[in-house]
């Protein structure tokens, strides 16, 4: 039965989709095409520095903390540190759900090329800061561009690629982010012995920006977006680039499903010209209110909406970038020698484990996925919450230095302690780790970007939480219970997601809709897996 409300939704027509042909599996015409075409690859790659430079910016600060000092004018409380740490995550809070919407209106490489200014003014601020309030200004401007290119570069790359290929192609972007983080780590090894090392760790975070700017000006916009936009025939050569042919029956077939979906989304905006008497502003203005209206009011989009944001929180509240931010700190509290160096450890399983979540994602599926491998971390850290019952209760130091003289000071827990977070890491990175940023897939194109925006403003709302919350919590509540405290939260999500969360691989994005339109469609999805799979 769908739901009552959906009937009033504003200005909203109740039409069914035209989608692809299917060929009895549920797999579309579309993915007909073998492997993603040269130019795919080279777009996925190109976008995906943005994923670079979020990884860089996450895994540098852990660095940063150990190296800053007194440079900044004091020795950093744990205040400082949650400060600095936190303020990205608002100031991406902040620009995520507004990047939905100028996403919409200016087009999605736009928003890339902005956040790439971003990076640089960021990585600059922090470079020559002096103060801690300054630090701040540098990692909120930065915030901002993460916030903008985490929702636009996987709804870029996802509305470009073949819907066979959609998940390994976006699962590309996380894979940069952790390739971000390995580089950090290293480049935060090589400089923590440096005199103001820290200055050249955050302020290299421009160099890759730099680069993307460059890169992005060569790259075509989303053809969805520009067939909304009335580009139809420059969409078209883009189509024909994606599946790497000059028959235009896969392209037509595409073209016709995304035409579908704005024809209905243009009836809704004559009205509402119609409404306000033409005017630009008010039109634009009474279009995004409409479609919140939609986002809300709809049954179907209300039900993507919950699981995308099912999904992000538990990647941020599961306590992942606690290890990424301050995995030098608590490694160094743990006794161990080079504390950069052992974090690196962490940034590496993370890369490796998306590396094989990109080779099976598509193959495997993305429920099936989220099912095995939360367990494997909820065990991980029920194994780090013991051993740190074990070890006792270590104490957070003001200023943790970057390597640790006294071997004795290591106890034998500790190694637990670090094997525990790589079984951790290794069940994130498979996992929710770049599941939760297949959300686009989930959204009709009249909502997509307004949806993708509140689902990453979800993201990083967790993120802020877990950023400010971390420190105190292992100094006031101790490490075990604050572990454990993230496996409850693993424990909870998991289930959640058995309840609510289809399987969408190897669908189009145009058919998702259906899947979603009645009932939250776990069964009818179980089932059409099922069928392909034979």
């Amino acid at each position: 039965m769908v739901d009552s409300d959906e009937a009033n939704a504003p200005l909203i027509e109740d039409r069914e989709p035209i989608t692809l042909e299917d060929d009895g599996h549920g797999i579309a015409q579309e993915s007909e095409t073998t492997s993603p075409s040269a130019f795919i690859w080279a777009l996925t790659f190109a976008a995906g520095i943005s994923g670079l430079l979020f990884g860089y910016d996450t895994g540098v600060i852990s660095s940063t903390l150990v190296s800053i000092g007194k440079d900044l004018g004091h020795p950093l409380s744990i205040l400082d540190k949650s400060l600095i740490t936190s303020c990205t995550s608002l100031g991406a809070l902040v620009a995520s759900p507004v990047t939905g919407i100028l996403a919409d209106r200016f087009g999605r490489r736009g928003i890339i090329l902005v956040a790439d200014v971003l990076f640089i003014a960021g990585a600059l601020e922090q470079a020559l800061s002096t103060t801690v309030a300054g630090m701040v200004v540098g990692r909120t401007i930065v915030g901002f561009a993460v916030g903008g290119a985490s929702l636009v570069v996987p709804l870029y790359i996802s509305e470009l690629s073949p819907s066979a290929f959609r998940g390994r192609l976006v699962t590309v972007s996380i894979l940069f982010i952790t390739l971000g983080q390995v580089v950090a780590y290293c480049i935060g090894y090589v400089l923590s012995m440096e005199r103001g090392g820290w200055r050249w760790m955050v302020g290299l975070g421009a160099a890759p920006a730099v680069l993307q700017c460059f890169l992005m000006l060569l790259l075509p916009e989303s053809p969805r977006w520009l067939v909304k936009t009335d580009k139809t025939l420059e969409a078209r050569k883009i189509l024909r680039k994606v599946y790497a042919t000059k028959e235009d029956t896969v392209v037509d077939e595409v073209l016709r499903a995304i035409k579908t979906e704005i024809a209905e989304e243009e009836v809704t905006e004559d009205d509402v010209s119609a409404a306000v008497g033409g005017n630009r502003a008010q039109v634009w203005l009474t279009s995004v209110r409409n479609r919140s209206a939609e986002m809300f009011h709809v049954g179907m989009n209300r039900r993507a909406l919950t699981i995308a944001c099912l999904l992000q929180g538990l990647q941020q509240l599961c306590g992942f970038n606690s290890l990424m931010y301050f995995s030098a700190t608590i490694f160094a509290l743990l006794g161990f020698y080079s504390p950069i160096l052992t974090s690196l450890s962490i940034a590496v399983t993370n890369c490796v484990c998306t590396l094989i979540a990109l080779l099976i994602i598509d193959r495997v599926g993305r429920r099936r996925i989220v099912l095995f491998s939360v367990p494997v971390m909820i065990a991980g850290l029920v194994i780090c919450s013991t051993a740190y019952e074990c070890l006792g209760r270590p104490t957070l130091r003001a200023e943790p230095s970057n390597s640790i003289v006294d071997p004795d000071a290591q106890s034998p827990w500790a190694v637990v302690i670090l094997i525990a977070m790589i079984v951790y890491v290794c069940g994130y990175a498979i996992g929710i780790g770049n599941i939760a940023w297949q959300q686009s897939e989930l959204f009709p194109l009249s909502v997509r970007s307004l949806g993708s925006g509140l689902a990453t403003a979800t993201n990083w709302g967790s993120n802020f939480i877990v950023g400010l919350t971390f420190l105190p919590m292992m100094e006031y509540l101790t490490p075990a219970w604050t572990f454990a405290v993230y496996a409850l939260i693993c424990t909870i999500g998991w289930i959640c997601a058995w309840r609510i969360y289809p399987e969408t691989k190897c669908m189009g994005l145009e058919d998702v809709r259906l899947l979603l339109k009645d009932s939250y469609g776990v069964k009818e999805s179980l089932r059409r897996a099922k069928i392909r799979d034979m």
